[in-house]
């Protein structure tokens, strides 16, 4: 269910530290190591998913419940509500998507603007 190279994986088990936001059953959110806004965090999956591009209807869960704890971490770190507040959700995928980490990850960012990027 890990991948012994991956990093988030090592995150997942502990063999590499993070600062973490939220575990359950399902996923492991963390801080972003060189964050693009005051608030930014990652939500994964618990296990090795390389990307969007190999979601089946069985993961239909697992991204319904990212999607929707979301929002509670976000409000959690600091994000002030709608509308006036809010974050951004950004889901890199493949080499062209920008994706770095081959492994499924939800970036979560928010807070007063200008950020870093985006």
């Amino acid at each position: 269910m890990t991948d012994d190279h991956c990093i988030f994986c090592k995150i997942i088990t502990g063999k590499i530290p993070s600062r973490k936001v939220h575990e359950d059953e399902q996923v492991f959110a963390f801080h972003d190591i060189a964050p693009w806004a005051p608030i930014h965090f990652l939500i994964i999956p618990k296990w090795h998913l390389p990307s969007m591009a190999q979601l089946a209807p069985e993961h239909a869960g697992l991204m319904g419940h990212m999607m929707t704890l979301a929002p509670k971490l976000a409000a959690q770190e600091g994000c002030k509500p709608y509308p006036d507040g809010g974050f951004r959700i950004v889901v890199n995928t493949g080499a062209e998507g920008g994706q770095e980490v081959h492994h499924l990850h939800m970036h979560v960012m928010g807070g007063p603007r200008p950020w870093l990027r985006g």
